[in-house]
């Protein structure tokens, strides 16, 4: 399943709406990456931001704190960071294997970024490297689909039910 450039497609959150771009990949750590090659057959420089989905579970981000520098090579699921929301405090791992170019320095200063404009001003960092872990959005969207059990019972405070 694919949509044209431009065009979103939605996972329902119970009766929330997820939207996702379809112009970008996607990371099971619920993380978007939009190539900064575009052009190229295979892009290798990467903007990474929060999902939607990833912002409705956490909710009001307040604090972001970066452990690497920027140019730090860093393998993939390598701790980077933390962020705290009003839901949840939650440390934060490398999408993939890479260098990181920079990180988005007004989320710094305010972090709410990520919850009003996450798939463009809220941006994360940029890497650059191989992205051969990300995938489609309508792979995203079943992946989505076959955790979302799972969310919810954790959401409710019933996974040991």
């Amino acid at each position: 399943m694919s949509a044209p450039q431009g065009e979103e497609l939605t996972f329902m959150m119970g009766e929330f709406e997820a939207q996702f771009p379809t112009d970008r990949r996607y990371c099971k750590n619920h993380m978007w990456a939009q190539p900064l090659d575009a052009e190229s057959a295979q892009p290798s420089r990467f903007r990474f931001g929060f999902t939607a989905y990833a912002v409705r579970l956490l909710q009001d981000v307040y604090f972001l704190d970066w452990t690497i520098d920027e140019n730090a090579a860093v393998a993939e699921k390598a701790d980077m960071g933390s962020i705290e929301s009003k839901k949840a405090e939650s440390d934060l791992f490398a999408p993939m294997t890479g260098t990181v170019d920079a990180f988005n320095q007004g989320l710094l200063k305010d972090p709410s970024l990520i919850n009003v404009d996450k798939y463009d001003r809220g941006w994360l960092f940029a890497m650059t490297g191989q992205g051969g872990n990300l995938i489609s959005p309508a792979e995203y969207l079943d992946h989505l689909a076959a955790v979302w059990e799972v969310t919810q019972k954790t959401i409710k405070g019933q996974l040991n039910s």
